[in-house]
């Protein structure tokens, strides 16, 4: 897809994402939005994968380790065509399968059940060894939050998998710098959060992640790169695409009101008209 269709169908995600949690009164838009360019990205450029036979032995695998985000995760799926759109608006409502947190066993194309955070960084490491071990070409793909990576687990797995020279692994960090209670730097740093991933021997990338065109060039340059996994650093603005969500810590895991969401999905639609 051309850079343009992408930012478009970035639109329709972060629409998704925006009427879900509205509809839910409750879940987590902030990183959901800020990650969207990436989930789309993902979807409908880079990875392989088929909505028809979402169990293909073939498939590209992506684990979601900031479960949390699924609302956005939810909406990538639905618009590539996995499960109907109009089913996002029964997130978290009772009897729906799209649960606040992802479900392999019920939502199509979930590869792995997450939520609990550090912990799906280590079963997307142990997906690309058995792809190693089984002699088969699918890549593994993974978005960790920023403030997830405070988990010591992190570390543990991106030392097996450096070890290991899963080269067939990606591993997106998205740096919005906020999680829950403020910023990265102030709850417990991070940073440098390149170099941490280099000393675990990965080929390290930092980009804008709100820009298709530096996901494009950085997704290209870890299918390039042999011998050692890629982490891609990604700083991205927590909320992206709705104003006054932008950067503003309270909207981590907060549902928009009434007004709130009818002004969030004006703003989408005005930024919409402007990509034609």
């Amino acid at each position: 897809m051309t850079t343009l269709e992408l930012q478009k169908k970035a639109l329709e995600v972060r629409k998704g994402i925006v009427s879900s949690v509205h509809s839910a009164k409750a879940g987590h838009p902030g990183g959901s939005l800020s990650a969207a360019d990436i989930f789309t990205y993902l979807y409908f450029e880079e990875l392989n994968v088929d909505p028809a036979d979402p169990k293909k032995a073939d498939r590209d695998r992506f684990v979601l380790s900031k479960g949390h985000t699924a609302p956005g995760y939810y909406s990538a799926l639905a618009n590539r065509g996995f499960f109907p759109v109009e089913d996002l608006l029964t997130l978290r409502h009772t009897g729906s399968y799209l649960q606040g947190h992802p479900d392999m066993k019920h939502i199509p194309g979930v590869d792995m059940s997450s939520g609990s955070l550090g912990q799906g960084l280590s079963c997307a490491v142990g997906m690309a060894l058995a792809a190693k071990l089984k002699g088969e070409s699918y890549r593994t793909y993974c978005l960790c939050g920023d403030g997830e990576i405070q988990e010591g687990q992190i570390w543990e797995a991106a030392m097996f998998a450096g070890h290991r020279k899963l080269d067939n692994l990606v591993v997106i960090v998205d740096n919005n710098n906020l999680q829950i209670d403020g910023t990265v730097e102030e709850v417990c740093s991070p940073y440098p959060i390149a170099e941490k991933f280099a000393a675990f021997n990965f080929h390290t990338i930092e980009i804008n992640g709100n820009d298709m065109d530096e996901i494009r060039k950085a997704l290209d340059e870890a299918k390039a790169t042999k011998g050692m996994p890629t982490a891609i650093v990604a700083h991205t603005v927590k909320g992206k695409g709705v104003s006054f969500m932008e950067n503003n810590v309270g909207w981590h895991g907060k549902a928009p009101n009434d007004e709130e969401f009818a002004k969030a999905m004006e703003e989408l639609g005005k930024a919409g008209e402007g990509l034609c």
